[in-house]
């Protein structure tokens, strides 16, 4: 199991390790199948890395996010997908930072266990999208129960998970003195809401990402549910949205290094005109430039990281290390393509099946240009565009 005295170096090659039980044909039956990869998410909670930021005192590592955007990019890098089981890392943080003693003594435990999975974080709304203040799903306390109306859209791992955490509006925004005011969290049991107040409807997409539209219609969940006080929510996920940049920053990492790895090599095997392709400046110099680009990405990415585990403000850094490693990623896949030629799109060398995967990061789980608009209202005090 994992431990608090893991050394970095020695997490990659811990995580490398189990990755290699899972090889690149194990990741393409999956995704042939659009199925969800249970038996690699098993792998990973039962040997500790799934609870890498649970505190020891509730069974998990108590490592930071550093440790955990390591697993995440070595999954990738190995040529695996940690969407399947990123969200267990960044959502954490919400049942960390601001749930109850008695929440994290039920749930945090049979987490780290494997017992429970929480794997999945219902914001995003049809009519809304990133404008997270104006969500319409509301929360309305009754007694001792909250009573869930709404919807939501692309939430992952719903029906792969036990727990999911929500936000809801509790009160309606024409009542409160600043719209972010009025949000709240609650962490859901999904076991006794699917059927019973909660519809669960899967949506295919172009990569294998189990994601789902939800529709709640008088889901009933006990006030105890609630994560945190009622109405800071939008403040609560803050923090999670920080770490989540930092994660999907660092998985996008490990994508640049596979694409790479898998270019560089078939450059230098791959020989046409009696001599390797990797010899000619047509090749080798996207090759090269796209190295440069994942690893300046990397760079921002530990800024990110490391900021973020001192608790230190690390919005800006963890937008940018998002932004850099994303377009990096995909500018590695459009490299590795173009190296393959034809063979890149023949799904037994993987490449067409990580250049779907990878595409999707310069939309979630927050787009280029938002993330532009942030860095020029918020880093260079621009006016604001929106």
């Amino acid at each position: 199991m994992l431990t608090t005295t893991v050394d970095i170096e020695m997490l990659r090659s811990g995580v490398r390790d189990l990755c290699g039980r899972f090889p690149s044909k194990y990741w393409r039956e999956i995704d042939e199948k659009q199925e969800y990869p249970k038996a690699f998410v098993d792998a990973l909670t039962e040997a500790g890395y799934l609870a890498a930021l649970i505190p020891e005192e509730y069974g998990g590592a108590g490592l930071g996010i550093m440790e955990a955007s390591v697993i995440l990019e070595e999954i990738n890098r190995s040529g695996g997908n940690a969407a399947a089981c990123h969200a267990q890392m960044y959502i954490m943080g919400s049942l960390l930072n601001h749930g109850s003693e008695e929440q994290k003594r039920t749930y945090l435990p049979k987490i780290a266990s494997g017992e429970f999975r929480l794997q999945t974080f219902a914001v995003t709304e049809p009519t809304t999208g990133t404008d997270t203040t104006k969500l319409k799903t509301t929360a309305v306390r009754k007694g001792d129960r909250y009573v869930i109306n709404g919807q939501k859209v692309f939430i992952s791992r719903v029906l792969q998970s036990d727990l999911m955490v929500l936000l809801a509006r509790t009160t309606p925004i024409e009542k409160v003195a600043k719209k972010s005011l009025g949000l709240s969290m609650f962490l859901v049991d999904l076991r006794a809401a699917i059927g019973h107040g909660l519809e669960v409807r899967p949506i295919r997409t172009m990569m294998n990402h189990h994601t789902n539209e939800l529709f709640f219609d008088g889901l009933e969940i006990p006030a105890e549910s609630l994560i945190g006080e009622e109405g800071q929510g939008f403040r609560y996920i803050l923090d999670g949205m920080n770490m989540e940049r930092i994660a999907v920053a660092a998985e996008c990492v490990g994508d640049g290094f596979w694409f790479l790895d898998r270019a560089t090599t078939y450059a230098k095997d791959r020989i046409v005109f009696d001599r390797p392709i990797g010899q000619n400046q047509g090749i080798a110099f996207p090759i090269a430039r796209a190295y440069v680009n994942v690893r300046a990405a990397n760079l921002m990415r530990f800024e990110a990281a490391g900021k973020c585990a001192r608790r230190e403000p690390c919005g800006a850094e963890a937008n940018m290390a998002k932004l850099l490693a994303s377009e990096a990623a995909w500018e590695a896949a459009n490299v590795a393509l173009q190296t393959f030629g034809g063979f890149g799109f023949a799904a037994e060398y993987d490449i067409e099946r990580k250049f779907r995967e990878v595409r999707l990061h310069q939309v979630a789980p927050v787009s280029t240009n938002m993330i532009l608009s942030y860095v020029a209202q918020h880093v260079l005090d621009l006016p604001r565009s929106f």
